[in-house]
C-alpha cells in the first residue's frame, strides 16, 4: 500500500490473525465530550478500520483497532484526548494516529503514520450506537472471525529440482527444496515435514519439526521473519531438505512429503501427502580435482546451512540455486590461517597463484577476463558486482551430458584457454586469484546445468578419490589423530580439509 494499504495489508498479513487484549491503558481524558465508543474509518480508500475506545473506572483509556478486511484485532496504547487533540498508538505495527475531535463530537480528522513511512490521512466517524455518548458504557471489540474446520489445506508445495543421490562422509544423501505458497486467507503454521517413500507403505525416511524445521525455512524478501515455519496469507517460502541414508539401497525410487499444518486458530493440525517425486539413483558425474596438493579446505562446501546451499537467486524470472554443491577452495597453514605476513597482500595467501586444472574433457564455452584483483580486507571490491563481474575472471566448460564446470576468481591475464577450445582432463586453465565477488584468493568451483554461473541449477558430483586430513573449526584446524581418511567416489562436505593427488605447495 501506500501507507494505508501497506500498513495493514503487509504488516497485518505478516502478523496473521491475532487477538490482543487492550491491556495497555493510557492517560486520562480532559474533555467533557470524551472519545470512548466505537469509531469507523477507511485507510487508503481500501481498508476498513473499527477503533473501539474504552474507559476504565479510573478514567484511563484503552482499546483495540480491528482491521475488518484482514480479520486482525490489535491493542491500542497511550490513548489520550487533550482538548480536542486525539492520539493513540498501535505498538504491534509501530503505528501512531493523531487527529482532532470536531465540535460535533462525532468526527475525528487526522493522520496515520508508521515507522519508515509518510503520514496518510485517516478520518473516523463515531458509530450510531455510540454517537454523542460521552459517558456511554464501554464497548466490546468486535469478535474476530474464527477459522472453520478446513476441508483441505490450501497450500502449494512443489520440488523444483528432483534430488539425485550422492555419497559424502561415507553416507548417501538426497538434497532438495520444497517451494511452498500459502493460497489461503488464514495464517499457516507448518508443524512437521516427513519425507516418506512414495509407495503403499509410506515409510518415514526423515522427520523434521520444532526448531529444526524453523531453521530449514527461508522467506525470500522477508529476511527477519520471526517464526519462519509460519506463512501469512499469500506468502511464499522455501524449505531446504537434506536426508541421509546408510546405503544406496535404502533410498527409494520415489519420495513424497507428509506435511502437517495448523490453519488459523483451528485447534487441530491437518496432514497431507504430496505427489511422488522420482529420485535419480544413477551415478553422478565423476571428476578430477581442479587443484593439487594438501591442506585444501572446502569453504562453504556442501551442508544444509552453507551460504551456497541457500543461494536461491532469481535470474530472468526464474529462481535457481546454481551453487547448491559449490565449494570455495582455500589452502590453509597448520595454524589454520590462509596467509602469512601482511593479510592485505594477495601474494601472501597460500593458495594464490595455484594452477587450476580442467576436471574433465570438454569444450570451453565462456571465458571472463580483464577484471582487476581485489585487495583482501578492503572496504570495497575492485569493480562493482554485476551478473557479468560476480565470478571475476573465470572459465566455463561443457563436459558432456548437459553438464558445465565453472571456475571463478582467477588472476587477471592468467587464462590459458579461449571459447571453443577443446580441453583435456588435467589441462591448466589459469591461476587462482582474487577477482569478482571474492574477499581473498580462492577458487569457487561448481557443476551446473547451463552455461551460466547463476542462471542454472547446481548438481552433485564426486571426485574419483581424495584424502580427508581433518576439519576447519573457526580459525583453527582439527586434524584427524588417526591420520588421513581415504574417500572414493565422494564429495567433500563443508570445511573438510583434504589432500588431492599431486605435488605439495
Amino acid at each position: 500500500m501506500r501507507i494505508p494499504t501497506r500498513i495493514v495489508l503487509l504488516l497485518f498479513a505478516a502478523l496473521g490473525f491475532f487477538l490482543l487484549s487492550a491491556g495497555s491503558m493510557a492517560q486520562s481524558v480532559d474533555s467533557a465530550n470524551g472519545i470512548d465508543g466505537v469509531w469507523a474509518g477507511v485507510l487508503g480508500g481500501q481498508l476498513h478500520l473499527v477503533v473501539t475506545i474504552t474507559k476504565s473506572s479510573s478514567g484511563e483509556l484503552g482499546g483495540t483497532m480491528n482491521s475488518v478486511d484482514q480479520h486482525a484485532v490489535l491493542a491500542l496504547s497511550n490513548v489520550m484526548l487533550r482538548g480536542d487533540a486525539v492520539r493513540f498508538e498501535v505498538p504491534r505495527v509501530g503505528g501512531v494516529y493523531e487527529g482532532k475531535l470536531r465540535k460535533n463530537g462525532r468526527d475525528i480528522s487526522g493522520s496515520w503514520t508508521q515507522t519508515g513511512e509518510p503520514a496518510q490521512a485517516l478520518d473516523f466517524t463515531r458509530s450510531a450506537e455510540s454517537a454523542g455518548a460521552a459517558a456511554a458504557p464501554a464497548q466490546t471489540a468486535p469478535k474476530p472471525e474464527h477459522t472453520p474446520k478446513p476441508v483441505v489445506p490450501l497450500f502449494h508445495a512443489v520440488i523444483p529440482i528432483a534430488p539425485t543421490a550422492f555419497k559424502a562422509d561415507d553416507k548417501w544423501h538426497l538434497v532438495y527444496e520444497l517451494h511452498i505458497s500459502n493460497m489461503d486467507k488464514w495464517e499457516y503454521a507448518f508443524t512437521r515435514i516427513e519425507v516418506v517413500s512414495a509407495d503403499a507403505a509410506q515409510k518415514t525416511l526423515a522427520s523434521f519439526s520444532g526448531a529444526e524445521l524453523d531453521g530449514m525455512f527461508i522467506h525470500p524478501g522477508i529476511p527477519n521473519a520471526e517464526k519462519v515455519s509460519k506463512f501469512a496469507p499469500g506468502e511464499f517460502g522455501a524449505a531446504f531438505l537434506w536426508v541421509t541414508f546408510d546405503k544406496l539401497a535404502d533410498i527409494p525410487a520415489a519420495i513424497a512429503q507428509r506435511i502437517s499444518v495448523k490453519i488459523g486458530d483451528y485447534p487441530e493440525a491437518l496432514s497431507i501427502v504430496t505427489p511422488p517425486t522420482i529420485v535419480d539413483k544413477h551415478p553422478v558425474v565423476v571428476i578430477s580435482s581442479p587443484l593439487a596438493g594438501e591442506d585444501w579446505l572446502a569453504g562453504n562446501g556442501p551442508s544444509n546451512n552453507s551460504v551456497h546451499r541457500r543461494a536461491l537467486i532469481p535470474i530472468n524470472g526464474h529462481a535457481y540455486i546454481s551453487q547448491r554443491f559449490a565449494i570455495d577452495w582455500v589452502q590453509v597453514y597448520p595454524d589454520g590461517k590462509t596467509y602469512r605476513g601482511d593479510p592485505s597482500d594477495n601474494k601472501n595467501y597460500r593458495a594464490y597463484g595455484t594452477e587450476i586444472h580442467a576436471v574433465a574433457d570438454g569444450v570451453v564455452t565462456q571465458v571472463g577476463e580483464g577484471i582487476p584483483q581485489n585487495t583482501p580486507g578492503a572496504k570495497s571490491l575492485a569493480v562493482p558486482i554485476t551478473l557479468e563481474t560476480i565470478g571475476g575472471n573465470h572459465v566455463i566448460m561443457e563436459i558432456g551430458n548437459g553438464l558445465f564446470a565453472f571456475y571463478a576468481h582467477m588472476q587477471p591475464g592468467s587464462s590459458r584457454v579461449k571459447v571453443g577450445d577443446k580441453v583435456t582432463r588435467g589441462q591448466v586453465l589459469g591461476l587462482l586469484g582474487n577477482t569478482g565477488n571474492s574477499s581473498e584468493p580462492h577458487l569457487h568451483f561448481q557443476i551446473c546445468s547451463a552455461n551460466s554461473e547463476l542462471g542454472s541449477e547446481g548438481l552433485p558430483y564426486v571426485f574419483a578419490s581424495f584424502e580427508v586430513q581433518g576439519k576447519g573449526e573457526g580459525d583453527a584446524m582439527k586434524m584427524f589423530p588417526g591420520g588421513l581418511v581415504k574417500r572414493e567416489m565422494e564429495i567433500p562436505t563443508e570445511d573438510e580439509i583434504v589432500r588431492f593427488q599431486g605435488g605439495r605447495k
